[in-house]
């Protein structure tokens, strides 16, 4: 951060500096979860097709788990295989979700494994697509309340000069610049990332589908 920049906080006021705080807090997190995000999704992309793979490729359940584990290393593909694992060493039970048919039970465990993955995928994209909606209009806060105090201070001088009002205005109009700055990469990462989770739920709902036409009707 230059000189100019320390300088220009010292002299602002609490809302001045609340501002800054703000948008400074958004842009760590903001990118502590991109980065976390654009890890785990290079993961996943070659994590969860190559478990999908051995687990067709292995002769029985149990097998197919345990290679399954191995892969997975983002825990995605893994909760519905340990379902299908469970449903086929489940006993019928006393409770309603027990005494259901197999193939619906099966299918209701793969649903709950299906969201367990599909909420990994979605983490923190509330969080960049709430940073980057509000960001600007932050910055703009910071803008408006920056030429009210420059106004506010050449008022009570007795006499308007431009070259005293670009100083100040500029400064303020820093605020908005900083509000697109920190907002611009969480919109284009949740765009991205999103992109990228789609297709990975999508591969999931398949593997799922395929997982209760296989056991699901064989277990009815």
């Amino acid at each position: 951060m230059s000189a100019g920049t320390w300088q220009w906080l010292a002299q602002g006021d609490t809302v001045t500096r609340g501002t800054a705080a703000v948008m400074l807090l958004m842009s760590v997190l903001s990118w502590v979860v991109i980065l976390y995000k654009l890890w785990f999704m290079a993961r996943a992309r070659q994590s969860v097709p190559r478990a999908m793979q051995a687990f067709w490729q292995m002769p029985d359940l149990p097998q197919a788990q345990t290679r399954v584990q191995a892969l997975d290393t983002q825990g995605l593909v893994r909760p519905m295989a340990d379902a299908v694992a469970g449903q086929a060493q489940e006993a019928p039970g006393a409770s309603l979700g027990q005494n259901a048919a197999p193939g619906q039970r099966l299918m209701r465990q793969l649903r709950a494994a299906l969201g367990e993955s599909s909420r990994q995928l979605q983490w923190g994209q509330t969080l960049l697509a709430t940073i980057g909606a509000t960001a600007p209009f932050v910055g703009l806060l910071g803008t408006v309340w920056g030429i009210h105090h420059a106004l506010g201070t050449l008022a009570g001088s007795g006499q308007v000069d431009i070259a005293q009002l670009a100083g100040p205005v500029g400064e303020a109009l820093i605020m908005t610049a900083a509000g697109l700055a920190v907002a611009l990469p969480a919109v284009l990462a949740y765009n991205l990332l999103g992109r990228a989770a789609s297709t990975l739920e999508a591969l999931l709902e398949g593997f799922a589908h395929d997982l209760h036409a296989q056991f699901g009707q064989s277990t009815d």
